[in-house]
C-alpha cells in the first residue's frame, strides 16, 4: 500500500489575481452566470499580515505543499513592465520562498498561459502565439524557476481556453488546433530544459480526444472537481451534470498518467445559484479517487479555494479551506 505520509499534500494560494481577463460590463453580458467580471487589479491584493496567518496555518494543518499564483505579483527582472504597485522583487518573493521552505512547505510557482487566464502579461496577452509572446513566455518561466530557487515542479496553467466560454471578454482569443499544441508543447519544453517538471490543469481532456495520446507523459496532470451534488458523486449523468469532471480522473489514469487531484470549498454565483455545497467536495474527491485511480500515478492532492489574501474577511475561506483539507486527508 502506497504511504500516504508522501502524498501531496498542496494548498493554491494567490498572490497575484490578473489570472482572469477583463470582462465586458454586466449589463451588456446575456449569460448572468459569466463571472468574475471584473478588470485587472492595478494595486497588489495581499496583506502580508494576513499571508503569514494562512501560511502558518497550513503549516500547523499538516499540509507539505504550496501552490503560489504569481502573476502581476513579481517584478520580473526580464520583464519588469509586468508588474503592478506593490509587486514583489525577486530578492522578496525568494525571501518567502526560504521562509516556507522552513516551515516545512515546499513552495511551487504558477504562472496560467491559457489564453483564458493570462491578463497578468498585461499587453502581451494581446500577442499571442507571436515571437515576442514566446520570448516572453520563455523568461517569465525562466524567472520563476530562478526566484523559487529551482523547484521540481511549475504549474503552468492551461485551463478553461476555449472560444465559447470567452464570449464575455472585452478581449477574446483562443487557440485551437495545431497551434494550440506547439504553444502548449513550447511552453512545457520551456520549464523542462530548465530541469522543472511541468504541472498543467488537465481540462484538455475532456474537450481534446486526442490529448491522452499526445501529452506527454511526463506532464503532471490535474484535473479538479468543485461540484457536490446530493453530496455524492454520481457518475449518472441524469444525477449529476458534471460527471464528466469525474470521468477526466479515471481517463487520465487509464492513460498512464501521473496527476494529482483538486478540489474546493470554493461557491460562486452559479453554484450558490444551483444550491451546491462546498464544504464536502474535498472528502468527497479524496475518496472517490482513492478508489478509481492507481495509487502508484496519484502523488497527491490539492485544495483550491480560489481566495484573496487582502483582509481577514476575504482569508477566511482559505482558512476553513486548510481545515476542511486537512480533514479529508485526515492529516491534522
Amino acid at each position: 500500500m502506497k504511504d500516504r505520509n508522501k502524498e501531496i499534500k498542496a494548498f493554491l494560494l494567490h498572490l497575484g489575481h490578473n489570472m482572469w481577463n477583463e470582462w465586458l460590463p454586466q449589463e451588456l453580458m446575456k449569460d448572468e452566470f459569466l463571472a468574475p467580471r471584473r478588470r485587472p487589479d492595478l494595486k497588489l491584493a495581499c496583506d502580508e499580515t494576513v499571508w503569514r496567518k494562512i501560511t502558518g496555518r497550513l503549516a500547523e494543518r499538516g499540509m507539505n505543499m504550496v501552490v503560489i499564483d504569481i502573476g502581476e505579483a513579481l517584478v520580473y527582472p526580464s520583464h519588469p513592465e509586468l508588474a503592478i504597485e506593490g509587486s514583489w522583487s525577486p530578492d522578496k518573493l525568494r525571501t518567502e520562498v526560504r521562509r516556507l521552505k522552513g516551515m516545512g512547505l515546499e513552495p511551487i510557482p504558477k504562472l496560467n498561459f491559457s489564453a483564458m487566464h493570462d491578463g497578468w502579461l498585461k499587453d502581451y496577452h494581446r500577442m499571442l502565439s507571436t515571437s515576442e509572446y514566446y520570448r516572453v513566455v520563455d523568461d517569465v518561466i525562466g524567472d520563476a524557476l530562478e526566484v523559487f530557487e529551482h523547484p521540481r515542479l511549475i504549474h503552468l496553467g492551461f485551463d478553461e481556453e476555449r472560444a465559447e466560454w470567452m464570449k464575455g471578454l472585452n478581449y477574446a482569443a483562443a487557440r485551437q488546433g495545431e497551434l494550440w499544441w506547439h504553444d502548449f508543447l513550447y511552453t512545457v519544453n520551456c520549464a523542462e530544459r530548465r530541469g522543472a517538471r511541468a504541472w498543467v490543469w488537465s481540462d484538455c481532456g475532456p474537450h481534446k480526444p486526442e490529448y491522452f495520446t499526445r501529452c506527454p507523459k511526463s506532464v503532471l496532470q490535474m484535473a479538479w472537481y468543485y461540484d457536490a451534488y446530493n453530496a455524492k458523486l454520481s457518475m449518472d449523468p441524469k444525477v449529476n451534470p458534471h460527471w464528466w469532471k469525474m470521468q477526466n480522473f479515471i481517463d487520465l489514469n487509464r492513460h498512464g498518467f501521473e496527476q494529482v487531484a483538486c478540489g474546493s470549498n470554493w461557491v460562486g454565483m452559479r453554484r450558490k445559484s444551483m444550491n451546491v455545497g462546498a464544504d464536502e467536495v474535498m472528502g468527497l474527491v479524496v475518496k472517490f479517487v482513492r478508489e478509481h485511480v492507481n495509487s502508484n500515478r496519484m502523488l497527491g492532492f490539492m485544495m483550491a479555494p480560489w481566495a484573496r489574501v487582502d483582509s481577514d474577511e476575504t482569508n477566511e475561506i482559505n482558512m476553513k479551506g486548510a481545515d476542511i483539507f486537512a480533514e479529508a486527508l485526515k492529516i491534522g
